[in-house]
């Protein structure tokens, strides 16, 4: 157990501060993603394929938006593991 006030200690608060702001990032844009389409449906009203655009946006685009950006969660916080790990975190 480290000290609260080591420079290990500092180095994990720093290193889940920046774990807690790409999550808080990351779901701003999920929620953006989520959402744009639904409050905007009225203005996307055009038909493909028989189905309103929004329905589209909301059944394709938005399930690989989320996987894109969770594997854009896994690839940041890798690194900052990483970085934790060899202690560059400053």
């Amino acid at each position: 157990m480290t000290e609260p006030h080591s420079p290990s200690a500092a180095a994990d608060a720093r290193h889940w501060r920046a774990s807690r702001r790409v999550a808080l990032v990351l779901s701003a844009l999920w929620l953006a993603v989520w959402l744009a389409p639904l409050l905007f449906a009225r203005q996307l009203d055009v038909d493909l394929f028989g189905a309103p655009l929004v329905f589209w946006i909301c059944a394709q685009l938005a399930p690989v938006a989320f996987v894109l950006l969770v594997w854009r969660y896994e690839r940041l916080l890798d690194g900052l593991d990483r970085e934790r790990r060899e202690g560059r975190v400053e």
